[in-house]
C-alpha cells in the first residue's frame, strides 16, 4: 500500500502540469493554432513526468548503490532537446527566409516544458507564476503587438 501512496504522491507534479499546460494550450487553441490544448498538455505533463521518474529511479536504486545520483541538469537537457526538436518542426520559412512562421508556437512549447519541469520539481508557485506570465504574453501582449505591427512577418499571432 505504501508503494501506491508514494506513486499517488509523485503524481501531484504531473497533475499540476496538466492544469497549467492546459491553460497555455487553451490560449493557443482559442486562437486557432495547430499546437493547442492537447499538444501543450502532452509537452507539460511529459516534462514533469521525466523529472518525477528520474527522481523515483534514483530513490529506488540509490539503496542498492551509493554511486546512483539524480542528475537534474541531464534530465533538463534531455527535455529541452526533445521539445526543441518538436519546436523546430513547427517553424516554417519561405525559400528566401523572408516569411518565418511558427516561432511563437515553438517558444510556447518550450515555455510549457519549463512549466512541466517546475511542476515535476514541485515548484508550484514558480510554475503558476510563469504560466501567468506566458498567458499574459500570448494573450494581451500578443494582441497589442498585432495592433502595433499588423503584418509583422517574423511572428505568428
Amino acid at each position: 500500500m505504501d508503494g501506491v501512496l508514494n506513486e499517488l504522491n509523485l503524481m501531484k507534479g504531473p497533475l499540476v502540469a496538466f492544469l497549467l499546460s492546459g491553460l497555455i494550450g487553451w490560449e493557443r487553441e482559442r486562437g486557432g493554432h495547430n499546437a493547442g490544448l492537447r499538444t501543450h498538455i502532452l509537452v507539460g505533463v511529459s516534462a514533469a513526468l521525466f523529472i518525477v521518474l528520474s527522481e523515483a529511479l534514483v530513490q529506488t536504486f540509490a539503496e542498492q548503490d551509493d554511486q546512483v545520483r539524480f542528475d537534474v541538469i541531464g534530465v533538463l537537457g534531455a527535455v529541452v532537446s526533445g521539445v526543441s526538436f518538436l519546436g523546430a518542426g513547427a517553424i516554417f520559412s519561405s525559400k528566401r527566409g523572408e516569411n518565418t512562421k511558427g516561432l511563437t508556437t515553438a517558444a510556447g512549447l518550450l515555455a510549457t516544458a519549463a512549466v512541466g519541469v517546475a511542476c515535476g520539481l514541485h515548484l508550484y508557485v514558480m510554475a503558476s507564476a510563469a504560466t501567468a506570465l506566458f498567458l499574459l504574453t500570448l494573450g494581451p501582449l500578443s494582441r497589442m503587438s498585432e495592433r502595433l505591427h499588423p503584418a509583422h512577418p517574423d511572428e505568428e499571432a
